[in-house]
């Protein structure tokens, strides 16, 4: 059972760039849509797919204790494109079993050590902002954000940073005291830290 944290937020609000002081040699990235990282050095083992399958095959044969889904909100709305001519509820059907079987697969047949971190696009409904999906099956059927522990949002306020409570109008949520500020640096190694300090987790996977 591996740990599966949202990292949520609109274009631009630095959920990419939260990447950069990562170890390259502790990383497996998923890169959906192909796009460069942005910032030098982003030397991370990389698999450019928007298959979720192959996701989900490559997420349980991996050993590398921290994994990154890029641009998860494009894995719907690829599918989705690709099977726009489909008439019916079918591709929604499909679309939405993609991403059930990705965060089951973090869920149930990952190693106990690895930490999971799905960067993804917000969208605003109903005066909340949440996880960016296509149709409504998700959201009434499955809501994502309920299958994972944490959920960070980004936040820009004279610089840019992660908000780690929530205040009733996003679904963002963490463990109980595993962080002290509301807000806490846009930087997803400071996150990775708590969370192996909170969980005792060996940072690289080793003696796992």
């Amino acid at each position: 059972m591996a740990i599966g944290a949202f990292i949520l937020g609109h274009s631009g609000s630095g959920k990419s760039f939260s990447l950069k002081n990562l170890d390259p040699n502790l990383v497996g990235f998923f890169n959906v849509v192909g796009k460069r990282l942005p910032f030098k050095g982003a030397n991370f083992k990389t698999v450019v797919t928007d298959n979720t399958d192959e996701i989900c095959y490559l997420l349980v044969k991996s050993k590398a204790p921290i994994i990154v889904i890029d641009d998860f909100q494009y894995l719907m709305s690829n599918r989705f494109m690709r099977d726009s001519d489909i008439k019916g509820f079918d591709k929604y059907t499909a679309n939405g079993k993609g991403i059930w079987n990705i965060l089951n697969t973090i869920n149930y047949h990952m190693k106990d050590y690895q930490r999971v971190y799905i960067l993804s696009h917000t969208d605003e409904v109903d005066g909340k902002t949440k996880l960016k999906t296509i149709g409504k099956m998700l959201d009434e059927k499955i809501t994502p954000e309920g299958m994972v522990g944490i959920v960070l949002q980004t936040h820009i306020d004279n610089g840019h940073y992660f908000i780690t409570q929530n205040n009733g109008h996003t679904t963002v949520k963490t463990p109980f005291e595993m962080f002290d500020d509301v807000l806490i640096p846009n930087d997803l190694n400071f996150v990775d830290d708590a969370i192996c300090d909170y969980y005792n987790i060996p940072k690289t996977g080793e003696n796992s």
